[in-house]
């Protein structure tokens, strides 16, 4: 059981529902997306909490979430005890900057018409009170130096750097406030293979010289296993599984992580032949229309009539040793390349 005081980031009962209406000039709601149904999510101090799953399962809904970019529709988002659901004005602005975010594209999160100094300073005049206004050029410089940057570039234009380059200057300037937490959305899916080693490198570099905190949502689940010390699955807005690193690798009792990680190739012929591979059946669920109890049951080769009727908590089950929200969770060896 982990000390309260190293908890930086907690949710409980996270909810984003998108509505949806009918009409033209009357609107009337029908309905809504629920985008991020209910997520209860822990970071402490110096830790990387990896997020993983299918497009559309409400990751980024979910990081958008935490930095202020979207309003939850319930819940409560804490960090450092404060709840940033119900903070307002300076006060929300000033809790802010301790969260930060990486965005998954560098070709459209950097604006083209502004030079490299002005974007990595751009928190300099939201926050003022960070860095005095004739230190700002040298904190820059500085910033561009820690993430593996020529300093004198400070003039250039996002289109003379390469997509890598583009994405430490997004980390820099999510540096520039001196954040607690960075939230990392999907941060490398941009990039060549061989850029996101260095990218991944770079973070972990950092998380160890500034005690950083990440959030690190993806869907390549190799590259979550090289970074995050736990991991939480989600599936159609909600976690249905979380443990540590080895747990949900080598140890998986919700089917849907099963059937994710026996998705990954493999790349030795020797193990191809032994492979447990799960095929799934169907398609996803509108998250408009979930499917009653469990919202995996319409894809699940286990499920049974109390699946339907009954949705399963997240929670640590008999035959294992770490939360999953499935009423017959149990361990299943799966050959994957992870």
């Amino acid at each position: 059981m982990s000390d309260r005081n190293d908890v930086v980031l907690e949710t409980k009962g996270l909810v984003k529902h998108f509505p949806i209406s009918q009409g033209i000039l009357f609107k009337t709601k029908v309905g809504a997306v629920r985008a991020v149904d209910g997520v209860d999510l822990q970071l402490r101090r110096g830790e990387t909490l990896g997020v993983v799953g299918e497009s559309g399962c409400g990751k980024s809904t979910l990081a958008k979430l935490l930095v202020g970019l979207e309003t939850p529709t319930a819940g409560s988002i804490n960090v450092r005890g404060q709840d940033m659901t119900r903070l307002k004005g300076g006060a929300m602005r000033r809790a802010r900057r301790n969260i930060q975010m990486v965005l998954q594209d560098p070709y459209t999160s950097l604006n083209p018409r502004m030079t490299v100094g002005d974007i990595i300073g751009e928190p300099f005049e939201i926050h003022p009170e960070v860095t005095p206004r004739k230190g700002r050029t040298k904190a820059v410089q500085d910033l561009l130096d820690t993430v593996g940057l020529n300093p004198e570039h400070v003039n250039r234009y996002p289109h003379q750097f390469s997509g890598g380059q583009r994405q430490r200057i997004g980390i820099a300037r999510a540096l520039a406030l001196k954040p607690e937490i960075i939230v990392c959305d999907e941060p490398v899916s941009a990039l060549d293979v061989s850029i996101q080693a260095q990218v991944i490198n770079l973070l972990e570099s950092l998380q160890r010289e500034f005690g950083l905190s990440y959030i690190f949502i993806a869907h390549d689940l190799s590259v979550v296993r090289h970074i995050a010390d736990r991991v939480a699955v989600m599936y159609l807005g909600r976690v249905v599984e979380t443990g540590g690193d080895e747990q949900i690798y080598e140890n998986p009792t919700h089917p849907y992580t099963q059937a994710l990680l026996s998705a990954v190739p493999v790349p030795d012929p020797r193990l191809r032949g032994h492979r447990d591979q799960i095929v799934l059946e169907g398609d996803v669920p509108s998250p408009a229309n979930p499917p009653s109890g469990c919202r995996f049951r319409t894809r699940c080769w286990k499920a049974q009539d109390i699946c339907s009727q009954q949705d399963p908590v997240l929670s640590i089950r008999e035959r294992s040793d770490h939360p999953s929200a499935c009423h017959f969770a149990e361990p299943r060896d799966v050959v994957h390349a992870l």
